[in-house]
């Protein structure tokens, strides 16, 4: 808007504002003061003329001085134009006088609200006051909270300890039992076989008895027998002769008589002769049956002597039954002592186990109580913050209560200025002429210099701004001020010209400063102190918890797990070395990403003497058939800019010399780690090792490592640590395990702490008769003990449940379950640590020590990599074989349905038709050719979409 002072000599009236047309518009805006000559009643007046201009940025608002002839006089035709001016002038009289009138209205108003905000100053007082009987009680809640928190920890505490003493009652009451049912178990089993002993001896016995009776009975039955029929026939026989002879003596003497008589001699002496002749047949006759009677005699006797022999048999039978009885008992005794030997060893362990079982939990109770004290400090140190901020913002409260009291000040001081300004009815003196009076964006102030930051605070306004809380209460019990003219032309017409103030935001800000350093707590340094209290204290809450419920399998980053969600790629084969390697591996890395593969497998790097790399020699050279060590860093960094993890194949059994000793033995070793045959294990029979024996089996192929060795054990692991560091492997594949001990492993490991760990533990699985055993109990239960062994820093390929898989897909699905209802491998066990897979360069490839069957590959696929457990995949499956995207679905799936190492598996059907299982809680899988579906299956909640339908092979399922 446009003003102007006019000289208050001139007509006798208050100083006012004017729009008159002698006053020229100007855009400058800098002060402008000249003096000026004016002539009124024909006297010439000389007096200084002050001209306010507005700094507002509009140039409508800006004017100028008004212009006067430069000669100083006025003729006729001036007087006339004067008094029209004063005419003009009366009228502006008028109309300033009506604008005046208007200001004066509008001062009261002013002052009417100033009392009222003068009146409301008591309810800010009471908000203020309200607010600080507010925070009171939250603090006195902090505290009642922190001294229940801390009884509750203690109580809790307790409970512990408690507990802690009552889990080592019953640990040794576990082991008291287990001693007495190994003592009632000894006794029971020693009776029974005794019994059984002395029953089949008093059986063996009874029956040589027995049969040697019915052998004697026998033999007398058959020897009356004969004995009396050839003696009746004997009788028989010598009667009848003796008849006979009776009548040929009766004859002889009827024949003497007929001589006697003269009878005819010649016909007696025929009749004697017939008689003769039948004596003779009857006398061959006897002597016929005589020998046929020997005959029967000597057979019997015969019959006799092998009744005889017969009973010696049997007699040497009671014999060898004795002696077998008293071996048996001689054999019993020593397994009994063994197995007496073996429950105490087993005693003796279970008590070890229960005294490190105890210890652990000591120390994990210790941990918890340190955890809980750590808590507990982490809450006092919340509370004093609590306590230290409360205290900071009653602070901010009274500062801010000042500043509104400062300001309430300030404004009342302006509105006395301005009461002042428009009822001053004269000019000030010649020395105040340099005060100017400036509308400034609606404040009226007056500028003494420049300088002054008193005026230009009051000028500009505070300096920032107040927290949300207090804007709400002012904006809540602000007064409504009057609205902002924003033009000169809106300003002129309105019926009064309001002095506009400045908002309350404005008024209120000077309580928006921020707290200075050492009168206010530190907003950034405060949040990342409670953050780091926090996250202490949900570790410990976590850790706890997992104690608590007794869960083993643990979600965290480990070397036997890594993720947890891992699909291992075999990136070789038995030929591989054939090429130039690394470089043709390097350019498959973004396709191997773009599968869903997330740790690729390479092939040992070594200098080797068989080109596979499998017999190294020097560990530090790694220019191998596969490439050179620059092909193989360049692979490697290929891999991990596709964010891949990269496990290197590692043989630490065996290591080939590259020196002969004096013997002829090659057994001395060259290149950094120059051994000797020291570092040889003592029963390796062709190498002449001066180690220790060995903790595993023997490879006969290499020299076998001693690592019980302190120097071999230092370089292996500065070894694996280089080969992490400067070549960029992040994990292990460990080759032939069965050599030497799962501790060393642990020690290794631990040393150079690998992404993921996998070790090959390959051991024969039982068949009957050329068939697979249902049971294969102890084949996983030895890759479990080495797992163990190793302190489940590793994992190991789940050579179980390849095996199974060779006969289960042949119509076997009953294979794939377990009796207690879990898949029938390592990861039936312990998921976590089960790597599976279907091949790899030894079972496959062009060695094809054990090949799966080609035509079930794909449902062996489908099995790993829809089960828990971590799978593996071969590059001549995914590469070769045709069934790549077979594969890249099924990863797919697995990612979709949130399958990893540790998720539970349910089977619902393995039978000869087929197998059903659901894995996790969104896959289902399903392999052989019967008829089902998930809205059949009673056990099966929720709505499955079919992801995966290869008819009678297998299907797929996810959650929707």
């Amino acid at each position: 808007m446009g003003a102007a002072l006019l000289p208050d000599a001139a007509f006798g009236i208050r100083p006012f504002v004017i729009n008159h047309p002698f006053i020229c518009r100007r855009t400058t805006s800098f002060a402008a003061i000249r003096n000026r000559n004016c002539f009124f009643a024909e006297k010439r007046i000389s007096r200084p003329f002050s001209i306010v201009y507005s700094g507002a940025k509009d140039s409508d608002d800006s004017f100028s001085e008004a212009v006067v002839g430069q000669d100083g006089h006025l003729g006729r035709s001036e007087a006339t134009g004067l008094e029209d001016e004063l005419t003009m002038t009366k009228k502006a009289l008028v109309v300033a006088q009506a604008k005046q009138d208007a200001l004066e209205k509008e001062r009261d108003q002013l002052l009417e609200k100033l009392a009222q905000s003068e009146a409301k100053k008591p309810e800010y007082m009471s908000a203020i006051s309200d607010d600080n009987e507010v925070a009171i009680p939250e603090v006195e809640a902090a505290k009642s909270l922190f001294q229940k928190a801390l009884k509750e920890s203690v109580e809790e505490r307790f409970a512990l300890e408690s507990k802690l003493v009552l889990a080592k009652q019953d640990a040794i009451d576990l082991a008291v039992q287990v001693e007495k049912l190994a003592e009632i178990a000894f006794h029971q089993a020693t009776i029974h076989i005794l019994q059984d002993a002395q029953l089949k001896i008093s059986s063996a016995e009874t029956t040589a008895a027995e049969g040697a009776h019915l052998i004697e009975k026998r033999i007398m039955d058959a020897t009356e027998s004969t004995v009396s029929s050839i003696v009746e026939k004997s009788e028989f026989a010598i009667g009848r002769a003796l008849a006979i002879a009776e009548e040929a003596s009766e004859h002889a003497k009827k024949t003497t008589e007929t001589l006697i008589d003269n009878a005819s001699p010649f016909d007696q002496i025929a009749s004697v002769q017939a008689e003769n002749m039948k004596l003779q047949g009857i006398i061959s006759d006897l002597e016929s049956q005589l020998i046929i009677a020997r005959n029967e005699v000597n057979g019997l006797k015969l019959e006799v002597e092998q009744t005889r022999q017969q009973q010696k048999a049997f007699e040497q039978r009671a014999i060898d039954a004795e002696r077998a009885l008293l071996d048996f008992k001689e054999s019993t005794g020593k397994n009994i002592s063994k197995q007496v030997e073996e429950i105490k060893t087993f005693m003796k362990k279970m008590k070890i186990d229960v005294t490190k079982r105890t210890k652990a939990v000591s120390k994990t109770f210790k941990t918890d109580l340190k955890n809980i004290k750590t808590t507990v400090e982490a809450a006092k140190q919340m509370v004093r913050l609590k306590d230290y901020a409360y205290l900071n913002r009653f602070k901010a409260l009274q500062r801010s209560l000042k500043a509104s009291e400062d300001a309430l000040r300030v404004w009342r001081q302006r509105t006395e200025m301005a009461e002042s300004f428009l009822l001053r009815e004269s000019r000030q003196d010649e020395g105040d002429a340099d005060s100017i009076y400036v509308v400034n964006g609606g404040r009226i102030d007056l500028l003494k210099t420049d300088d002054s930051q008193k005026w230009k605070l009051l000028s500009d306004g505070p300096r920032t701004e107040i927290p949300q809380w207090m804007a709400r209460r002012i904006q809540e019990i602000s007064t409504k001020f009057p609205p902002r003219k924003i033009g000169v032309a809106e300003a002129m017409t309105s019926k009064f010209r309001p002095l506009e103030l400045p908002k309350e935001d404005e008024v209120w800000s000077i309580a928006q400063e921020k707290p200075k350093q050492g009168d206010a707590l530190d907003e950034h340094i405060e949040r990342e102190t409670l953050e780091k209290k926090r996250n202490a204290l949900e570790t410990a809450l976590k850790r706890k918890a997992t104690q608590l419920q007794g869960d083993p399998e643990q979600t965290k980053l480990e070397s036997a797990t890594g993720t947890g969600r891992e699909i291992v790629f075999q990136a070789f084969n038995w030929e591989s070395w054939r090429r130039q390697w690394y470089s043709e591996l390097a350019s498959k890395s973004t396709d191997l990403s773009q599968a869903g593969i997330t740790a690729v497998w390479l092939p040992p790097p070594t200098q080797s003497v068989a080109p596979q790399g499998y017999m190294p020699s020097d560990l530090y050279n790694l220019n191998s058939s596969y490439g050179t060590v620059e092909d193989l860093k360049s692979c490697i960094q290929e891999m991990h800019s596709q964010d891949l993890v990269v496990l290197g194949d590692v043989v630490l059994n065996h290591r080939c010399a590259q020196k002969q000793s004096p013997n002829g033995v090659w057994n001395i070793y060259d290149g950094k780690l120059a051994w000797g045959p020291e570092a040889i294990v003592c029963d390796d029979p062709n190498f002449e090792g001066r180690g220790n024996p060995s903790s595993g089996d023997i490879f006969h192929a290499a020299p076998n490592i001693d690592h019980s060795q302190d120097f071999v054990r230092k370089d292996i692991k500065e070894w694996l640590k280089w080969l992490r560091s400067d070549i960029g492997y992040d994990g292990w594949r460990l080759d032939f395990v069965r050599g030497f001990s799962g501790t060393y492993v642990k020690e290794y490991i631990e040393a150079s702490n690998p992404v993921f760990s996998i070790g090959e533990y390959w051991d024969a699985m039982k068949y009957e008769h050329g068939t697979l055993c249902y049971n294969q109990d102890a084949h996983r239960q030895r890759i479990v003990d080495w797992v163990n062994a190793t302190g489940g820093t590793s994992a190991a390929f789940d050579m179980t449940t390849k095996g199974i898989l060779h006969s289960a897909l042949h119509g076997e699905y009953w294979r794939l379950i377990d009796p207690q209802g879990k898949p029938p491998g390592v990861m039936g066990w312990w998921p976590s640590r089960a790597v599976t897979f279907v091949e790899n360069h030894d079972t496959g490839s062009t060695q094809g020590h054990w090949p799966f069957p080609r035509d079930k590959l794909m449902q062996g696929y489908a099995y790993i990599l829809t089960h828990a457990g971590t799978p593996t995949i071969f590059y001549d499956h995914f590469y070769d074989f045709g069934i790549r995207d077979v594969i890249t679905e099924l990863i797919e799936a697995r990612k979709r349905g949130g399958i990893h190492c540790r998720s539970p598996t349910k089977i619902f059907h393995a039978n000869n038709e087929g197998y059903v299982a659901r894995v996790g809680d969104s896959l289902v899988l399903k392999l052989g050719h019967f008829a089902w579906h998930p809205s059949r299956e009673n056990l099966l909640d929720g709505s499955w979409k079919k992801f995966i339908d290869k008819k009678t092979d297998y299907q797929v399922w996810l959650r929707e």
